[in-house]
């Protein structure tokens, strides 16, 4: 197995995930109300959305060597997110993390955003790491400047089209998604 699939920080163990073994404890997040106050229309409403979302998340480990890993505590094994660096079809890698809301503000997303940082720069170094976040999202605009990523303000994210900020590690072109 690629060391990348399964790595541990500080807190976190961050594993390839299993869409069946991680379903239950993931829908449950995925489809919380609450962690989606900033796009309602992303959240989960069926179980087979996220099953589907954890499919393909595992299948880019075997194709791109990298990708959103389930999120466990350490001390106690509870899983509460999923995250990670995902190629888009640019090259570039996009950071996306979801935390359960419990969990939020205890600087998960920030040490899992370091780890996802460091896994794509062991990959490929030569493309921009970035975070696509939408401009009234405030928590993660500060995850990003915590990372050290600079926003380079409004861009079409090229996973969906979106207008979003894009923060970055470095300068960024246009994209044509």
């Amino acid at each position: 197995m690629d060391p990348l699939q399964a790595l541990s920080t500080d807190r976190l163990d961050l594993r390839r995930p299993n869409p069946e073994h991680d379903l239950d404890e993931l829908f449950t997040i995925f489809s919380d109300p609450d962690g989606w106050w900033y796009d309602p229309d992303g959240r989960h409403r069926e179980p087979d959305r996220t099953r589907d979302w954890l499919t393909r998340a595992a299948a880019r480990f075997d194709t791109d060597r990298l990708s959103y890993w389930t999120v466990r505590r350490r001390d106690n094994g509870t899983v509460i997110g999923v995250g990670g660096a995902q190629r888009q079809r640019t090259g570039a890698w996009n950071l996306n993390y979801r935390i359960a809301t419990a969990h939020q503000g205890q600087g998960y997303a920030t040490e899992l955003g370091r780890a996802a940082h460091a896994a794509a720069m062991k990959v490929d170094r030569d493309v921009p790491f970035i975070a696509w976040v939408a401009e009234h999202n405030t928590p993660s605009r500060r995850v990003a400047e915590r990372l050290g990523l600079e926003n380079h303000g409004p861009a079409v994210d090229p996973s969906d089209g979106e207008v979003r900020l894009a923060y970055s590690d470095r300068p960024i072109g246009p994209f044509h998604g």
